[in-house]
Order: structure tokens, then C-alpha cells, then sequence
């Protein structure tokens, strides 16, 4: 797995924030930059995917040398066989948007692009890029499983676009006409999301931000406080969020004082609450954290929270059960496995064959989103069929 390259300061993964907040980018210079276990476990998911892509459209690696190079990969204490699904999940998709051609496309993956054109010295890598006809397509994989992310209007994938349409702009000339541009998050969604804009809508939308990040590159950005904030590195510190967060009197005086809250008050607070709830946690994890460094945070201490009793050694202590006389049976529960475990166990092809007929898919429990939300709004008379299958 290779090396992860230096960010550019205002970064396409990080567009949908200093579109909003343009302070952001100089802001966050003075934090450092960090990474997690989920980060470096991305990471190498992509380098799986990068080399299954090489694999099945291209000509440059032999089946011993792939074998070795993904025999490696495994290798990595980070590495589960989860990521073999999602990768092959992953190359199924853009094999069915290959086969949307009329004649075999180029396909090519990591590729660095440049869009230093509409954002200072802005650069980045797409996934995977598929050029055919008169269409540029452009894949990136998500490893994440937190929040679904939309392709629609998403300033992350126009960026790449941009710099892929320079990249090859030589080659194809103006024969590309459509972007395509395609966001496939296995471990959420089971179909890609996607986006189709003409090559010139791109370029007038590419035009349309050049002030922005211009003012964001400069340092002459204003803060704008909002759910943009969420993988900002100095959320918990930036006063401009906390005193949106604090204005008291302001958040007192949207509700009236006596009487019951009408619905459209009760719609208003829950706006207004969220924020107020992921900011709380926020600078309650930064705390704690600057507590187990050393830190202080005055009226604060870290205290080790509830536990519940465990086994030092499992096997042993029922190796003792068992010697004292009671019966295996009463030991260990008897359970089938997963619907995943057992797809994984027969393959996709004959799973879907034999027991395709009894999977059913029931709609999951309701919860509160807003009306930006993609998904459909909870209907009780259809949960009360969802899942009745063909046979059912």
C-alpha cells in the first residue's frame, strides 16, 4: 500500500466544507493532521480495489504477480475478508458500467488529476477513471459504512471531474460530452449513486466557485458554522461554532414560554437541537482526550466508566464448567449463521439460485430525518408489506 500523499490545502474531499466555511482551510493549518484505524483500514480497502481494477481491465499484472501483490495486502493486520466482498462489489459495478458502451472503454484507476484551473493549486486522485463515446466516467470508493454520501451535486466528484477532463482533454479532444460521476459505498448502499451532467454544465459550476476558493485560499474566508463542521479538525475549538452553540437567549427566544409547542416550533427546535447536540460532543471528546494526554481542563477529570464482569481465559473457565459436571449442551447456545455468513459460504451466484426466494428485505425502523434527506418518508401501510416475498 502505498504511501498516503500531502493533502492540498483546500482538498476536493474537503470542498463541501470551504464552499460553506472559507475561514476553514487557514483555520485548520494550526491542528495537525490526523489519522484513525478507520482512515488507515480506507486505505487499504482502496489499494484492493486499485489492484482488482488493474486485474480485470487491464493487461499489466500476470495472476501470479496479482496473487503475490494481494497476498501482501492480507497480510495487513487491518485487512478482513469483508474488504474482498465489497472490492469484488466494487469491480462488478464498474464492469456493468463498462458494458454500457457500444465499444470496450479505457479504463484506468488512481489517477492523479489536476483542477489547479478553478482551485489554487487544487489536485487530488480519482478511484477509477472509464472514458468511451462520448462519456467520461468517473467511480470513487467509499469504505465507510456511517453515512451514505450522494453523488448529486457532490463538490468533491465535479473536482475530480474537472481534473480528469484536463487530464485527457489531449487525447479525446472535445468528443467528451457527458460526466458521469459515481459514488459506490458497498458496506451502506447496495447501488451506486450517481450523477450525469453535460462536460459544459461542469466547466460553468467549475467557473462558478473560482471566487470562493480563491477567498478561502487567501485567508479572507468568514466562518460559517453548520453540519459541514463534522470532519473539521478544529471543531471543538473554533469560537465562531461555539458561540452559535451558546447564544442562550437566542435559542430561548424561538420557543414562546407558556403553552404547548406547535409542530412547527417542534420542527424549528430539532434543527436548532442537533447542532447543539454534535457540538456538546465534540468538545466533550476533545476534553477527554486532552485529559488522557497530560492536559487540564479546570472542573474536569477522566474516570474509567461502567464495565461489566468477563472471562480472563474463555476456554478455561468452560473447560471448569464442564469438569464440574454440567452437560455441553447447557454450555453452548446452538445458532445458525448470518444471512451474509451463509452467501459468503455458498458464493453470490448460487446463494441468489437457492435461496434467493426466501431473502426478504423489511424496511427498517423509523427514524427522524430532514426533508434533504434522499430516502423515501416512512409509510406505516407499506412496512406492514414490506418484505412479503413473490411467494409470500
Amino acid at each position: 500500500m502505498s504511501t498516503p500523499e500531502k493533502h492540498a490545502l483546500l482538498s476536493a474531499s474537503s470542498a463541501s466544507r470551504w464552499l460553506k466555511c472559507t475561514a476553514a482551510p487557514r483555520y485548520e493549518e494550526q491542528f495537525p493532521e490526523s489519522t484513525s484505524s478507520y482512515a488507515e483500514e480506507g486505505r487499504l480497502a482502496h489499494a484492493v480495489c486499485e489492484l482488482k481494477v488493474i486485474k480485470k481491465f487491464t493487461t499489466q499484472l500476470s495472476p501470479r504477480t496479482y496473487l503475490t501483490r494481494l497476498n501482501k495486502l492480507k497480510k495487513d493486520p487491518l485487512y478482513n475478508d469483508e474488504m474482498d466482498k465489497t472490492s469484488d462489489i466494487y469491480i462488478e459495478h464498474l464492469v456493468e458500467k463498462a458494458m454500457k458502451y457500444d465499444s470496450t472503454p479505457s479504463v484506468v484507476a488512481e489517477v492523479k488529476v489536476d483542477f489547479a484551473e478553478y482551485v489554487p493549486e487544487g489536485f487530488g486522485t480519482c478511484d477509477c477513471v472509464m472514458i468511451g463515446g462520448d462519456t467520461l466516467n468517473i467511480t470513487d470508493y467509499k469504505h465507510g459504512k456511517g453515512v451514505a454520501v450522494s453523488a448529486e451535486n457532490n463538490p468533491q466528484m465535479r473536482l475530480y471531474a474537472l481534473g480528469a477532463l484536463k487530464r485527457y482533454e489531449p487525447i479525446y479532444g472535445d468528443t467528451i460530452k457527458f460526466v458521469c460521476m459515481t459514488i459506490d459505498q458497498p458496506r451502506i448502499q447496495d447501488e451506486p449513486s450517481s450523477e450525469t451532467i453535460t462536460a459544459d454544465e461542469l466547466r460553468s459550476w467549475g467557473e462558478s466557485i473560482k471566487p470562493i476558493a480563491a477567498k478561502a485560499y487567501m485567508g479572507f474566508g468568514e466562518f460559517n458554522p453548520g453540519e459541514h463542521c463534522r470532519f473539521c479538525r478544529g471543531k471543538a475549538q473554533c469560537k465562531a461554532r461555539a458561540a452559535q452553540n451558546t447564544a442562550l437567549e437566542e435559542f430561548k427566544n424561538c420557543a414562546p414560554q407558556k403553552g404547548t409547542l406547535t409542530d412547527n416550533e417542534i420542527g424549528d427546535l430539532l434543527i436548532r437541537g442537533k447542532e447543539l447536540v454534535n457540538w456538546y460532543k465534540d468538545i466533550e471528546d476533545y476534553a477527554l482526550n486532552t485529559l488522557l494526554s497530560g492536559g487540564n481542563i479546570p472542573g474536569w477529570k477522566a474516570v474509567a466508566g461502567r464495565s461489566n464482569r468477563t472471562f480472563a481465559d474463555q476456554d478455561a473457565a468452560i473447560a471448569a464448567v464442564l469438569a464440574a459436571g454440567y452437560d455441553e449442551a447447557l454450555v453452548y447456545d446452538r445458532k445458525p449463521k448470518t444471512l451474509s455468513e451463509i452467501e459468503k459460504l455458498m458464493g453470490k451466484t448460487e446463494f441468489t439460485d437457492k435461496l434467493g426466494s426466501f431473502v426478504i428485505k423489511p424496511l427498517g425502523k423509523p427514524t427522524l430525518a430532514p426533508m434533504s434527506d434522499k430516502r423515501e418518508a416512512y409509510s406505516p401501510a407499506a412496512a406492514d408489506f414490506a418484505g412479503v416475498t413473490a411467494n409470500g
